[in-house]
């Protein structure tokens, strides 16, 4: 059987928690950050990591073979 390939989009975005869940940050606060409301960016640097809902982390788990 070969080997599978990591999918490198969801490398770099999603980990794996110590419990076996995958864990993502929020998005929203790369770039583009004059325009939003200081109200929505305060609401954003709050929720820092969250675990993908269960349809999302049957994806990952095709998509990070090895993690």
């Amino acid at each position: 059987m070969p080997k599978l390939k990591t999918h490198t989009g969801a490398k770099k975005r999603f980990r794996k928690s110590a419990g076996g869940k995958f864990l993502h940050r929020k998005a929203g606060l790369r770039h583009l950050l004059t325009g939003m409301s200081a109200k929505r960016g305060r609401h954003l640097r709050t929720v820092k990591v969250k675990e993908v809902t269960s349809a999302e982390a049957r994806m990952l788990k095709n998509y990070l073979p090895y993690k």
